[in-house]
């Protein structure tokens, strides 16, 4: 494995052993989430404005709090993570948002 790869699987296992517990964690507040609170900030409210309709690429989204409170706003949102979990939390947790 070259140095590169093996850096990667280092970041990767670092990222796949934070999501379930920032995921249920009261910093993330997922349960305020689920029930119509928002992720953004004043700042990347007035900075971005209004977003209906428009596309957005949120990289490094985590498990995609942001992104769907965007989406909340109206924008078409891709979110782009850099961890295995990512691929099925947002799955398995997306029937409660």
């Amino acid at each position: 494995m070259t140095e590169f790869g093996i850096y990667k699987d280092i970041n990767l296992h670092y990222w796949d052993s934070l999501v379930e517990g920032h995921y249920t964690s009261e910093f993330y507040d997922v349960k305020g989430f689920i029930a119509g609170d928002s992720r953004l900030d004043t700042i990347e409210l007035n900075e971005v404005g209004d977003v209906t309709g428009k596309s957005l690429l949120h990289m490094q989204c985590h498990f995609g709090l942001s992104s769907l409170s965007w989406a909340r706003l109206g924008a078409e949102v891709t979110g782009v993570a850099f961890f295995r979990q990512f691929q099925s939390l947002p799955r398995r947790k997306s029937l409660k948002i």
